[in-house]
């Protein structure tokens, strides 16, 4: 710890202040965010505390620090922050996090933090400067880690929009026809769905029997492990069986399709991509039965009609649904360096290892 720091307890530098109950009766729609212990609940037309300000959860999710930039409304399951001596606001917001708030349950049934508890717990603080320029680093991190969210959340919209359009009109252009299943591309023919894409049950692969390999194992999730033998020739698409119904995952090599999924054992010449994505819209789960555990039914599937493209027109969908796919998946990698930094930065900045004085600039002034 830095010899500049003040070594201190909590208790000596905020106070935890009881919120106050509002009843989503009581509320009448404002520009005031209302806090739980989850985070915002509502909003209301008054405030009761000045912004900015913390609210840490008393009851049910306690412990959990949220910030709000406005005048706000903390409710009964909280407490809000009083500082006791000068503090920043954003850097008092990152520096509870790093206390494991949500881990001083003090009641059995409830979860409940006791305001004592936290009065008790020690720890050095930097000068108000210090603090500000600490506050300055971690919460530009944070802003392109929302930035990221925000790509990724847009580009799945681009791509949910663009999955509907391209499999109800195609990218020709082309005039819609009538058919039994409703109007399609001119080009496009109907076909049962088993003559697209023939589905066959996964097999079973007890964790016992895996062999540590290369090859991944498929279930209803996903890819749930790896196995030194594979069952069926890639590239595949499995869908969810059992569990997950209807989900649908894309194998380049070659796989061993788990029992909890069905498998495409027959693409009848179709680009196996393509049919990965028809898959993605394809509402699979009105096809399940069963009340515990709903169990997707392939022959019923197999018989449903469906409307196909050439396979031109079929490679030329899958290449920009998975131009789509790869831009959500870079930031999402983006999004996760950014998330690994902020934790480095957040320990190492709110225990003195790194001063901000000695940072790169580099890192001060990184772009997204």
């Amino acid at each position: 710890m830095q010899p500049d720091w003040v070594k201190t307890y909590l208790g000596d530098e905020i106070a935890l202040l009881y919120g106050r109950a509002l009843p989503k009766s009581d509320r009448t729609e404002g520009k005031y965010p209302v806090f739980g212990s989850n985070g915002i609940v509502g909003y209301h037309n008054e405030a009761l505390v000045k912004g900015p300000g913390i609210i840490i959860g008393r009851k049910g999710s306690c412990g959990a620090v949220h910030f709000s930039t406005s005048d706000f409304w903390p409710i009964d399951t909280t407490y809000y922050i009083a500082l006791r001596k000068d503090h920043d606001w954003r850097f008092m917001d990152f520096f509870l996090s790093t206390f494991g708030l949500n881990e001083m349950n003090s009641h059995s049934t409830i979860p409940g933090l006791n305001r004592e508890n936290v009065y008790k717990l020690k720890c050095h603080i930097p000068r108000f400067p210090e603090q500000q320029k600490i506050a300055a680093v971690l919460f530009k991190i944070q802003k392109a880690i929302e930035i990221q969210e925000s790509i990724i959340e847009k580009t799945r919209e681009l791509k949910k929009s663009t999955l509907h359009h391209v499999f109800t009109h195609g990218l020709l252009g082309e005039k819609l026809k009538e058919t039994e299943i409703g109007p399609i591309p001119e080009s496009w023919s109907v076909q049962r769905f088993e003559e697209f894409a023939t589905l066959h049950r996964g097999y079973d692969l007890p964790i016992q029997d895996r062999t540590s390999g290369s090859v991944p194992i498929v279930g209803s999730n996903g890819i749930v492990g790896y196995h030194d033998q594979s069952k069926v020739k890639g590239p595949g698409v499995v869908t969810g069986r059992s569990g997950s119904i209807g989900i649908s995952y894309y194998v380049e090599g070659d796989y061993w399709p788990l029992n909890t999924g069905l498998y495409v054992e027959d693409f009848h010449r179709n680009d196996s991509l393509y049919v990965h994505y028809f898959f993605q819209l394809f509402d699979f789960g009105q096809y399940a039965a069963g009340v515990s555990v709903p169990t997707l039914n392939r022959n019923i599937v197999h018989a449903t009609l469906i409307s196909v493209p050439q396979i031109v027109e079929q490679k030329e969908i899958a290449n920009i649904l998975k131009t789509i796919d790869q831009k959500i998946n870079l930031h999402k990698v983006k999004k996760s360096t950014l998330q690994d930094l902020f934790k480095t930065m957040l320990n190492k900045l709110m225990t003195g290892e790194i001063r901000v004085k000695d940072l790169e600039m580099e890192l001060l002034n990184f772009t997204v």
